[in-house]
């Protein structure tokens, strides 16, 4: 077993609802619109492919999909969507499941590489995008850049969004990369739950490395599905690779 957390059927059952806003069409058609143009005429596999936030538009653009999940609650809440001869899942870690043929696209969305919290298991994660590569297949993923610039010294903690239903923060340590991120969500009845995901991250030139390491080639680099320039100021980035051959 990876060292991810796992999503739970409380996690699964609040997840569409907690996370709303990456559902908006603003969201999410840039992030299909530049996946079914990597994929072209061939199949995608999405690791972590959750509730099929992404997958399931992505299908209806007629890209065949297939999705690998760890957590079985949250294949539960997409299966309340779709049937398993339209989009099939296997049950796993992005690290080390297999599933059977070759894809033209290998993709992760929404910071997804840090759930694994080793360096170890995100090579790994690397290598088995690689694996399931055809030649001139392409791995996507979407990424946080760790938002260190902004915590003075002594401080552990940086907010990232702050609305009226919702305060984000990440705690995050530079010495062995682990993050937290913290959620308090006020409901309409003015009360407050508390949640919180851990994280390892990764910086972009790492990334690279273990694309390296699995046999990929960099190919490019954006700020956002839109395309934007990747800059210094960039908060997070979407990166592509090339499997050769």
């Amino acid at each position: 077993m990876v060292s991810s957390d796992y999503w739970t059927a409380e996690d699964a059952a609040h997840y569409d609802a907690d996370a709303g806003e990456m559902f908006a069409p603003a969201v999410l058609d840039p992030v299909v619109d530049f996946l079914s143009e990597m994929a072209g005429e061939g199949r995608a596999l999405e690791f972590a492919v959750g509730t099929g936030r992404v997958a399931i538009p992505l299908l209806e653009r007629g890209v065949p999909v297939h999705g690998i999940e760890l957590s079985q609650p949250m294949t539960d809440r997409l299966r309340e969507k779709i049937g398993p001869d339209r989009l099939p899942v296997t049950v796993g870690d992005m690290a080390t499941t297999v599933v059977e043929g070759e894809f033209s696209l290998v993709y992760l969305v929404f910071n997804t590489l840090g759930n694994l919290r080793t360096q170890a298991e995100q090579v790994a994660c690397f290598r088995n995008a690689a694996g399931h590569l055809e030649p001139g297949g392409l791995f996507v993923i979407e990424l946080g850049v760790p938002s260190l610039r902004r915590m003075p010294p002594g401080q552990t903690a940086v907010p990232f969004d702050v609305s009226d239903h919702h305060v984000g923060m990440d705690t995050l340590d530079p010495v062995t990369q682990q993050g937290t991120s913290h959620h308090y969500r006020r409901t309409d009845d003015g009360a407050v739950h508390y949640g919180a995901s851990n994280f390892r991250y990764a910086w972009p030139s790492e990334c690279d490395l273990m694309a390296q390491l699995a046999g990929l080639e960099f190919v490019a680099r954006y700020a956002d599905w839109q395309r934007h320039p990747f800059t210094a100021e960039s908060e997070s980035h979407v990166s592509v690779w090339r499997k050769s051959g």
